[in-house]
C-alpha cells in the first residue's frame, strides 16, 4: 500500500523528509558505526521521496520498495493487512535493507493494537510471540498495549531476518524541535526508550541486535552542523 503524505509541515513527518532528502548521511553514519554498513557501501533511500509525493509504504508496498516482492505470501501469513507504515525505507549496495521509524515527541511512543477480527488478533499474537523469543524478552511481557508500535516494528525486523534478509531497524529521535511538546534533549529521549524496553521485557543494558537508536538534532536539518549519534 502506498500512502502519499505531501510536504511535512511539522514534527517527525517534516524532519524525516528533510533527513532523507538532505542529510541521509546522518542515517548512514550510525549504520557504519554499528558495523551494519561497509565503509564504501551506499544506501538508496526508496522512500520518502519528493518525486513520489513523499509517500510512505506498508504491507506488500513496503516489500516492493525494498525489492522483496517475493516475500508477499510469507508476509500475509505472518501479519494481517494494514501493518506498519514505514517512515523511511532504504536498500544498501551490499544487498541489505534499512527500516526507519521516527519520533519527535513522547506522544508518538504510545499505541495499542486496534485489530478486532479474531483471525487478525491471533496472527498478530503469534508473530509477537515469535519476536519475543527472538529478542529474548521476558516471558509474559505485554506487547499488544502501550507500546504496540515499537513491538510491531521489531516483529517486521524479525520477519525479514527470519527469511534471510540482512535487515536493520533504525529508531530515529529528533531533538530540539521547538514546535513539539518535547522532550528536546537526548537524555530524556533515552529515558523514554528505556521505559519502552522495560515495559516490553527486553534485555536492558546494551543494544539489541540489528536495532540502532539514532538521535538527530534538528539544527542539523536547518543548515547547522550538529551530528547524529547512533547507539
Amino acid at each position: 500500500m502506498r500512502v502519499e503524505q505531501g510536504d511535512g509541515m511539522r514534527g517527525s513527518l517534516k524532519w524525516i523528509q528533510r533527513l532523507v532528502a538532505e542529510r541521509s548521511d546522518l542515517l548512514e553514519r550510525p549504520l557504519r558505526s554499528a558495523g551494519a554498513l561497509g565503509a564504501n557501501a551506499t544506501v538508496e533511500w526508496t522512500s520518502p521521496r519528493e518525486a513520489d509525493g513523499w509517500a510512505e509504504y506498508r504491507d506488500a508496498g513496503f516489500l516492493d520498495q525494498l525489492r522483496l516482492g517475493h516475500l508477499r505470501d510469507e508476509l500475509r501469513a505472518f501479519w494481517p493487512s494494514m501493518g506498519p507504515q514505514w517512515d523511511a525505507l532504504g536498500r544498501t549496495s551490499e544487498g541489505g535493507v534499512v527500516l526507519v521509524e521516527a519520533k519527535a515527541h513522547l506522544g508518538e511512543f504510545t499505541s495499542r493494537c486496534e485489530a478486532v477480527a479474531p483471525a487478525s488478533i491471533a496472527k498478530i499474537e503469534a508473530a509477537l510471540n515469535a519476536t519475543q523469543r527472538a529478542f529474548e524478552a521476558r516471558r509474559g511481557s505485554e506487547w499488544m498495549t502501550s507500546y504496540y508500535q515499537y513491538a510491531n516494528r521489531l516483529a517486521h525486523l524479525h520477519f525479514l531476518r527470519s527469511h534471510g534478509v540482512d535487515a536493520q531497524l533504525e529508531f530515529v529521535y529528533f531533538l530540539g524541535d521547538a514546535g513539539m511538546p518535547g522532550p528536546h534533549g537526548r537524555a530524556d529521549f533515552e529515558q523514554a526508550v528505556g521505559r519502552v524496553r522495560r515495559s516490553l521485557g527486553l534485555p536492558e543494558g546494551g543494544s539489541m541486535p540489528h536495532v540502532i537508536d539514532v538521535y538527530v538534532d534538528v539544527t542539523a536539518l536547518r543548515g547547522g552542523s550538529s551530528p547524529s549519534i547512533g547507539e
